[in-house]
């Protein structure tokens, strides 16, 4: 039974992870917030909110591009005034990528619709189970197979 309850989660996260699942999922989010701004470099823009300034290498193994195409979103985003380039204190050769405070608001904008589309799927769901259901799949990240070492 336990190979079962395993095989049914590991299954549930395949369609979950999938990348046209989440390219579906990143239009939605994006839509109407300037043409820059789209499920092509929405992962830049939500990995560096989680990041903080970084360079577009550090990012690229954060969000699971490479750096290339790290750098081509980024040229997008900063012509759109989404993030800005600034020189890394610790090394004057190396440069970060930086939100800017538009950029900001693009993230803050997306991370509410998210919240928005997960509670109106759960809208059916009796509270206790939702919030049940939040309380697990938080600690299921922090101590499964992805928790970070």
């Amino acid at each position: 039974m336990p190979n079962d309850v395993g095989h049914e989660i590991a299954d549930a996260l395949g369609a979950l992870l999938r990348r046209s699942t989440r390219a579906r999922l990143y239009a939605r989010l994006t839509d109407g917030l300037g043409e820059a701004v789209d499920e092509a470099t929405y992962p830049v823009l939500s990995g560096l909110a989680r990041t903080g300034p970084c360079s577009a290498a550090d990012l690229a193994g954060e969000i699971g591009l490479d750096r290339s195409g790290v750098t081509r979103r980024a040229t997008r985003l900063e012509e759109a005034g989404l993030l800005r380039r600034e020189p890394d204190p610790d090394d004057r050769r190396a440069t970060l990528l930086a939100l800017t405070q538009t950029g900001q608001q693009a993230v803050k904008t997306t991370r509410q619709r998210l919240a928005a589309l997960i509670e109106a799927s759960l809208a059916s769901w009796p509270p206790e189970e939702a919030q049940s259901f939040a309380r697990q799949l938080h600690r299921f990240v922090a101590t499964g197979p992805f928790a970070a070492s």
